[in-house]
């Protein structure tokens, strides 16, 4: 699929789909003898993955660092295993966070909902 479609398909702007392939993130996107990139679904799925790491927190450079892992193969399992942990260890202490951050708003919103009715 052209970039224009793969684009729609994974939420992420051409420009920046251009710019993961700078930096590295994505890696042998095919070309079409005019010099399009073309994309297959494995793309599809590895720019999910990356739009997951970035939605949940992860920088640019971590995921750099996966990806760099993950294109040496089976042998860095283990790396990428710890690597997705750590970042796991930082999602739920930031999702533990913004609980409590709800719970005094949701506290806030019932004094207020107190006073008014009162």
């Amino acid at each position: 699929m052209n970039i224009t479609t793969f684009s729609n398909i994974v939420g992420v702007s051409a420009y920046t789909l251009r710019y993961y392939e700078k930096i590295g993130l994505l890696k042998n996107i095919h070309r079409s003898t005019s010099g399009h990139r073309f994309y297959t679904q494995n793309d599809v799925e590895w720019v999910g993955f990356i739009v997951r790491l970035k939605n949940t927190g992860m920088d640019l450079e971590r995921i750099q660092r996966y990806a760099d892992l993950r294109e040496l193969g089976d042998r860095t399992l283990q790396q990428r295993k710890d690597l997705l942990e750590q970042h796991r260890i930082k999602l739920k202490s930031n999702i533990e966070s913004q609980l409590t951050h709800l719970t005094a708003l949701e506290e806030k919103i019932v004094f207020y909902e107190e006073k008014i009715s009162s």
